[in-house]
């Protein structure tokens, strides 16, 4: 007995790689594909294409005719266009003497400009050589505190007093009366009290 199968039709995709599923009846192609395939067709079956036979007859009815006395004229003509593409050797001369005229007045502008260079570099150099006031000041090695006491030459370090007169003393000796302060605290003081409270006076009556 004959064994029947039946096989299952597999849906294939477009043949243009559109991504739909095609028909075996419009060429593997789905409808939107095979309806642009049918438009460009038409299309293209519409533009007139030109026809061939009248290039041939043309060619036939004007034949090319090559006679001996022909190739000198031609001969002579490309003698005459080369010679003409020749550069003549006036126009060279002329072209010499520009390049040689630029060139000299590039080598005067080098040479003046080399001075000038050299006058901005001598007094580049001489200001250099004349450090300011502000740099000389800044260059000065700064004081060193002093550590020590002034009186009895003991180490104090951060514990140390520093007194109005200038000096660094220990816990005894930094009282004015025991190192012998050279301050004068009474002017200070009056000073103070000038600046702190000024005086008042009042308008000077004017006599009638």
């Amino acid at each position: 007995m004959a064994q029947e199968t039946n096989h299952s039709q597999v849906p294939m995709l477009c043949s243009t790689g559109c991504g739909f599923y095609g028909n075996p009846r419009t060429n593997g192609m789905c409808s939107v594909c095979y309806k642009e395939h049918l438009q460009r067709q038409n299309s293209s079956n519409g533009r007139i294409s030109p026809p061939a036979t009248s290039v041939s007859s043309l060619s036939e009815s004007l034949p090319v005719q090559c006679t001996d006395g022909s190739v000198p004229e031609a001969q002579s003509a490309l003698d005459s266009t080369s010679s003409s593409m020749q550069p003549s050797p006036v126009s060279n001369q002329s072209l010499l003497s520009e390049s040689v005229a630029s060139s000299q007045l590039d080598s005067t502008s080098v040479d003046k400009a080399v001075p000038e260079t050299e006058d901005v570099q001598a007094s580049v150099s001489d200001t250099a050589q004349q450090p300011s006031e502000e740099q000389s000041k800044s260059l000065e090695k700064p004081k060193q505190k002093k550590n020590r006491c002034f009186m009895c030459r003991k180490k104090v370090g951060l514990t140390g007093f520093e007194c109005r007169c200038g000096n660094v003393y220990c816990g005894v000796h930094r009282y004015s009366d025991v190192h012998n302060c050279s301050y004068n605290y009474k002017a200070d003081a009056a000073e103070k009290i000038r600046k702190e409270n000024p005086v008042v006076v009042g308008e000077k009556i004017q006599k009638i």
